[in-house]
């Protein structure tokens, strides 16, 4: 079995990339997870965005601190039947659920949506405690897991905690790919950062004036969109028929969408 993990959407041109690259690699995977979080202007996610997004080839989309940013999400996570997830160790009255089980080829596929707690304003539970009740409250044959965070040693450690309890795990929210992909000791399919999908030419997809600007001012600016240059980021994992990793690499390619998507 082949699976795509793709980094944070970063606004439209983040989502343009992703359409137009996965109408060309759609049919190589057997599931498609997406991290949506920045993909309405570069915070929150719409219902709209979704639904494209699900129409591009998503199967299952990821999130993290900023799926709270667009009130018109909720009824969209509040939904038995949806395929986005809020982080499993948000406190329990948070709308959403914190992860999914898809059957695909036969097999029961979870995946599987953390926040992280370090370097971040996060009051929910650890992601440790959390990840351990799922594993032990749910059966899959096999697991995928979005560990959205700011500290690398947070999300090594995390990956090595639940190795070889899960299949793929890999971090997002930096927004920068990291070129640690490797399988740990007990089996596990690693990655710390996926990366991002949106524009190379700004700071993590906004543009660099307005970046600089909250650097210079020491106080809130607006950001601003980064356009051009326009990539995707990601992690592609196959797995054999005993579910033990057999190949795995980095995604990194520019995208050039045709006319129609300008």
């Amino acid at each position: 079995m082949r699976f795509l993990l793709l980094g944070d959407v970063v606004g439209r041109p983040g989502r343009l990339a992703v359409a137009s690259y996965l109408s060309k690699v759609r049919d190589r995977y057997d599931l498609i997870v997406v991290n949506g979080e920045n993909a309405a202007g570069g915070f929150g996610i719409t219902p709209e965005i979704v639904q494209d997004l699900l129409e591009a080839g998503a199967d299952v989309i990821t999130s993290g601190n900023h799926i709270w940013k667009k009130d018109s999400i909720i009824p969209v996570l509040s939904d038995d039947a949806t395929v986005v997830l809020r982080p499993a160790n948000y406190p329990a009255d948070k709308p959403g659920k914190g992860f999914v089980t898809r059957e695909v080829c036969g097999l029961k596929i979870q995946v599987i949506n953390l926040q992280g707690t370090v370097f971040t304003d996060f009051s929910g539970e650890s992601p440790f405690k959390v990840i351990d009740k799922i594993l032990s409250s749910t059966s899959a044959d096999l697991r995928i897991v979005d560990f959205h965070a700011e500290a690398t040693s947070e999300k090594l450690a995390l990956a090595h905690y639940v190795d070889g309890r899960v299949n793929v795990f890999a971090g997002t929210h930096t927004h920068v790919q990291t070129a640690d992909e490797q399988v740990l000791p007990g089996g596990t399919a690693y990655l710390t950062d996926l990366g991002m999908c949106g524009s190379s030419r700004g700071v993590i997809g906004m543009e660099v004036k307005s970046s600089i600007s909250r650097f210079l001012s020491d106080r809130y600016s607006k950001l601003m969109l980064a356009r051009g240059g326009e990539m995707v980021n990601g992690f592609d994992v196959t797995l054999d028929a005993k579910l033990a990793v057999s190949e795995l690499r980095r995604v990194y390619e520019y995208v050039h969408w045709t006319e129609e998507f300008t």
